[in-house]
């Protein structure tokens, strides 16, 4: 299976391949080979010839393909987006009629909303500017209409899946 992962405002290309507990991925061109056992509770032991790293992964509710996984005391959050179903969304929200909603991709803080409700935006205009790991992402709009809401104020915190805006 190929996805696109989102990690900290950067993305990357992985390829999986999940076999009889083992598993080949590939991410960014570079391939691992690895072990992995299911533990109770959520937790995986991974197993890379003589290194072993237990992880915990716990889906987030209420988003898709959105997790938290903790690998050695450092939890990560982790949104996996199907580069064709990323594709076919970005051509049929361009075409959409109705609401859009603009959703945190993960944990963060509101640096600066750049538009106020009612406001008329085109699409791919800078919205809300969300600071996460020390790196700013610009959240755009991904179609034209009326901004109706910001459900965000700099300064607050949010966290993976937050609708932050809603655009008509």
């Amino acid at each position: 299976m190929k996805y696109k992962a989102q990690i900290a405002n950067s993305e990357h290309a992985i390829s999986l391949e999940l076999v009889d507990g083992s598993a080949t991925a590939d991410i960014d061109g570079r391939r691992y080979e690895i072990e992995h056992r299911k533990l109770p509770g959520g937790d995986y032991l991974l197993i890379k010839g003589t290194d072993v790293y237990k992880c915990r992964v716990e889906e987030r509710h209420g988003s898709n393909n959105s997790f938290a996984v903790v690998l050695s005391g450092v939890s990560y959050d982790i949104a996996l987006v199907d580069p064709k179903r990323l594709s076919s969304a970005r051509s049929s929200a361009a075409h959409a009629h109705g609401s859009a909603e603009i959703v945190s991709p993960m944990p963060g803080k509101i640096v600066r909303v750049l538009v106020e409700a009612g406001a008329q935006v085109e699409a791919g205009a800078g919205i809300i500017v969300v600071e996460a790991m020390k790196m700013q992402n610009e959240m755009k709009a991904p179609k034209a209409g009326v901004v109706v809401s910001i459900n965000a104020e700099a300064g607050a915190t949010v966290n993976a899946g937050d609708v932050l805006a809603v655009i008509e």
